[in-house]
Order: C-alpha cells, then structure tokens, then sequence
C-alpha cells in the first residue's frame, strides 16, 4: 500500500470517529444557535494551528455571521517561522499566563454567549485558559480536540488541568496521538497530521446544523456565496449583508465593554 493510499485509509477512519459523534455534534448547534437567535455571538477560539478551524467557521464561503473568530496573530503567525515574529515566539505566548484573560477583556460577555475552543493537545494555558474563563462566566464551552493526544499530553498548568476540564461538552478530531498519520519507510517519525481533517470536518457539521436550526426559527442565515452559484448581483447582497450582520454583533460586545463612560451609558438613535 502507497503512503498515499494509508493517509486516505485513515481519514476515512476519521469520518467514522466523527460519525460516531452526531449527536454531540448537534447539541454544540443547539447551544451556538441559541446564542445566534439572541443576537449574541459565539466566541471561536484558536492557537497554534488551530486558527485554521477557527477561519473555517467564519469568515469563508458557505458560512454566515453569528461567529466572533478571535485569532491573536502573537499566536497564529507561522508563514516567517524564525526571526521576527517566529514559531519560537508564538509556542512560547501560547503558554503564558494571564493572557487569556488580556484577549477577554476587549469583550462584553454574557450568559447568552457561548463559545468554540479548538486545542489538539488541550494543554496549552492560553486555550484552557480562555474556557476556564468562559465557564467561570457562566458561558457554555465546546472543546474541538484530539482526544487521543490530549490524553497522552502533559498539561503546562500548574493544577495539572486541561481544555476538557473547563468544557460542558468535548468533540474529538479522531486524529492519532502526535497527530501525524503516516510512517514513510526508513523515516523514524511520521508525517501528515489528521486533526485538521477531523476538525474541518466536525466545524462544517456544526455549521450546517446551525444553519438548519435558525432556517427553522424563522432566521435564514446570510450565507456567503459564490457568484458563480448564485449571480454576481445576489452573491454580492449576500456578502454586504453578512458583513453587516456581523458589525451589528460584534458592536454589541464593545459597546458596554469595560470601564462606563458617557458613551456606554447614553444610546444615541
């Protein structure tokens, strides 16, 4: 069997592990969809590689507004990889303390809002510390990891706590411990990750779930579509209202953020 043919063999594996997880699946839609109807947001967060998962759920085509994607570019940027603005740097702030909560407090949170944290390992302080404070909000959490790798991962905390401990529900990538899939002959370590295939598989679910759940409601979502599906005209309506959409939510989570002052407290119309 090629290498190729043994990577394909055991994503189609991953889309059974997924499988597995429907119901699941479907109550993280429920929750994201409660959140949507009430004009809140559900919080996406990723780092590392996990901002993949976060951009898959919001902004790109066949998504809708109603996901607040937090990405930290400290976090996320990889394309340099050494010198300034390197993986070094990036590996090293995903660990740091306390700056789960710096990224929180740009934000006015409620108990209407929920959130989507995406860790493989589930052991990185910043991820788990964004949940822990989810939770102490009184915000429901959903945890996309690899359940296999975070349960042969040492956490970074102190407490020995991973993502799982400060989630009201946990999805597994179905991805192998290390991630990686594929043993090349006479390479002692393997390539090809997999988490991202469950991840990406187990992210559009949910949003096709979600999209279904508030079609039901009465609340279509403004979906953005390609041109070349829809017309030019109509793909370009669709585009303008989602980002609009958008704006009117994400302007909910700033507008009393914080420290009053005589804008927060007077509404202007």
């Amino acid at each position: 069997m090629s290498v190729i043919q043994d990577y394909l063999n055991k994503c189609a594996a991953i889309v059974e592990t997924v499988k597995q997880q429907e119901s699941e699946i479907q109550m993280a839609a429920r929750w994201f969809s409660d959140s949507i109807l009430s004009g809140r947001m559900v919080h996406v967060f990723g780092s590392g590689h996990s901002r993949i998962m976060v951009e898959e759920m919001w902004p790109r085509y066949g998504s809708f507004p109603g996901f607040n994607p937090i990405v930290e570019l400290s976090l996320t940027f990889h394309n340099l990889v050494v010198g300034a603005n390197g993986q070094r740097q990036a590996m090293f702030l995903e660990n740091v303390s306390g700056l789960a909560d710096r990224i929180l407090r740009n934000f006015d949170l409620t108990t209407l809002d929920t959130a989507l944290i995406i860790s493989s390992s589930g052991t990185n302080v910043v991820p788990v510390e964004m949940a822990e404070i989810f939770q102490h909000r009184g915000i429901k959490v959903v945890a996309l990891v690899t359940k296999e790798h975070l349960e042969a991962s040492i956490t970074k905390r102190p407490d020995r706590r991973k993502l799982n401990d400060f989630a009201d529900l946990v999805l597994d990538t179905g991805a192998p411990v290390g991630d990686s899939m594929v043993y090349v002959p006479n390479l002692d370590t393997p390539v090809s990750p997999g988490s991202t295939v469950g991840g990406a598989m187990i992210i559009n679910s949910i949003k096709a779930q979600v999209a279904d759940y508030l079609t039901q409601a009465g609340h279509p979502p403004k979906v953005l579509t390609a041109g070349a599906l829809v017309g030019a005209q109509r793909a370009t309506q669709l585009f303008e209202a989602a980002y609009d959409e958008h704006a009117h939510r994400i302007a909910k989570m700033y507008a009393k953020v914080g420290v009053p002052s005589y804008v927060s407290d007077n509404e202007t119309h």
